[in-house]
């Protein structure tokens, strides 16, 4: 588990990791096709960070929006950025959700799982603040995934590191199980992150990903370089990421 506070990842989050208004987009199309045909006017965004998807949550569903996050670092920047009235930021963690039982229509978790301390008592907040008719969709990566990861051939030893870190699709169904979940939908979206590799390299440069913050700047710095030498290998070339997309409802809904 990464303690965001005592790194500068925060620092350059957003341009790594903000693929732009598209991504978005895409994103909020998806959940919402998901969850629809249910009344959504409260949601959760669990492990919020810098806020990349709350706005688009609020948007999207017209409903309140709590993004809720450990890393003070990350919340200031979140806040920072905030324009919607409806979305507000909040200090707290998965495994203690600061909300009432039965507050929430739908959490939303994106890449935030793995990031857990306790993943089982975070499954059972969900199921605690969600009402009985509310949704649980988690983005995330999975260790099934890593090989399709763009940057791990060029950063070999990451490959080892997403193992440990990752979970399989299989440990999130047993995890919320446990805490009366059924999983309804499993399903894989691919999202475009860069143009080209040479976009590609310039948001990995920018120091966004708790995985690569574990490479030695040796180790780094050669990656970044087998990437660049790729971008101009093979030229104007979009790079394309899959996520796992899953989501959960209540037992006591089916």
């Amino acid at each position: 588990m990464t303690d965001y506070d005592r790194t500068e990842l925060p620092t350059g989050y957003d341009r790594a990791r903000d693929h732009g208004p598209e991504v978005v987009d895409l994103w909020m199309r998806t959940v919402a096709e998901h969850v629809q045909g249910r009344a959504i006017n409260s949601i959760l965004d669990l492990g919020c960070g810098t806020g990349r998807f709350s706005e688009g949550l609020a948007a999207q569903f017209n409903a309140e929006v709590i993004g809720l996050d450990p890393s003070i670092k990350m919340l200031e920047r979140a806040r920072e950025k905030r324009r919607d009235a409806r979305v507000r930021y909040e200090h707290g963690r998965a495994e203690a959700i600061p909300l009432r039982s039965g507050s929430i229509d739908l959490v939303f978790m994106s890449m935030s799982l793995h990031h857990f301390a306790d993943a089982v008592a975070a499954a059972r907040e969900c199921r605690r603040v969600l009402s009985r008719t509310g949704s649980l969709v988690i983005r995330t990566g999975t260790r099934e995934r890593i090989s399709s990861y763009p940057y791990v051939p060029f950063f070999e030893s990451t490959r080892s590191l997403l193992e440990e870190t990752l979970p399989r699709v299989s440990e999130i169904q047993a995890t919320f199980a446990a805490a009366n979940f059924q999983l309804v939908a499993s399903r894989i979206v691919e999202q475009t992150i860069a143009p080209d590799w040479m976009a590609y390299a310039d948001k990995l440069a920018a120091g966004g990903d708790s995985v690569l913050a574990r490479l030695s700047r040796e180790d780094f710095d050669t990656g970044l370089e087998a990437v660049r030498r790729h971008a101009v290998a093979v030229g104007r070339q979009p790079v394309i990421e899959p996520i796992d997309l899953l989501v959960f409802v209540s037992r006591e809904m089916l």
